[in-house]
């Protein structure tokens, strides 16, 4: 993330922030589109393969391809993967949980957004998990205006995680994002951090809060990307790309029909399939 100071924040307006409104609904489009390929038996580089073919279709290119090396189209971060998995061989399976985080990259700037799923049907403390991780967001969104301490995120994103017993990744943060796939501000998701800068309209960056089941320390492979949870426990996480308004926030990668994320999708069928079932 830049060191930059955070009066030198970029305020993103006009035709730079049009250019924003459609590398975001792009991704949007494209994370959708990868989503509902979740299933047992795919791979995640099927996965890398339909998001990169997906973009390129929307005269996009995926941000992560080759960004420090990183060697694939979208992170695939599975079970106790917290982010940054690379897609390779490995078949999803029954009761799994992956996260797709994709980024694209068109007109001179970047849209970044994440979502988990289920593969298949999980138990009972994923879906407290997943579940805890949308409200972790959501909670945090709520609280974006001008005025608002950069800082100040993360005391109701960790206090809204408590409330369903799990804990807050403090390794990785949120970002500003514009020409820039990441720079100033950075956005921590945990309590009592120290990040400087007041929310501004026209401020454009990410919150992207991951959650665990177990504790929050995180370990890295050797690839140098994939970040796991030290005990081995689940993580998932949901992001969101957004920019400040004059009275709140304008979320750029909200699906423009305003459905829920796609969990809530998953568990509504199961509930339907165990109705017919039940007959």
């Amino acid at each position: 993330v830049s060191t930059q100071s955070t009066w030198e924040m970029r305020i993103v307006k006009g035709a730079l922030l049009e250019s924003m409104r459609v590398v975001c609904r792009l991704g949007r489009e494209v994370l959708d589109l990868a989503g509902r390929a979740v299933r047992p038996g795919i791979t995640t580089d099927e996965l890398d393969r339909i998001v990169h073919e997906a973009a390129v279709e929307r005269g996009c290119y995926p941000s992560p391809l080759n960004y420090r090396c990183f060697p694939k189209s979208v992170c695939t971060s599975v079970n106790e993967v917290i982010c940054h998995g690379i897609p390779d061989s490995r078949v999803l399976v029954e009761g799994d949980v992956i996260n797709l985080d994709v980024t694209l990259f068109r007109d001179g700037v970047h849209g970044d957004l994440n979502e988990t799923f289920y593969v298949g049907r999980v138990d009972e403390a994923t879906r407290n998990l997943v579940h805890g991780a949308y409200e972790c967001l959501q909670a945090a969104i709520a609280e974006v205006k001008p005025g608002t301490l950069y800082r100040s995120v993360g005391t109701v994103i960790e206090k809204t995680a408590r409330q369903r017993g799990l804990s807050v990744v403090r390794t990785y943060c949120g970002h500003g994002i514009h020409n820039l796939f990441h720079t100033v501000p950075t956005v921590p998701h945990y309590a009592k951090n120290k990040a400087p800068g007041v929310m501004q309209p026209g401020h454009v960056f990410t919150i992207e809060p991951m959650i665990n089941t177990g504790g929050w320390p995180d370990t890295l492979w050797p690839d140098n990307w994939t970040a796991v949870t030290q005990d081995g426990s689940r993580s998932a996480q949901f992001e969101e790309t957004m920019v400040v308004t004059e009275d709140g926030v304008d979320i750029l990668t909200a699906r423009p029909d305003g459905a829920p994320p796609y969990f809530m999708i998953q568990e509504q069928q199961w509930s339907q399939e165990d109705k017919s079932g039940a007959k």
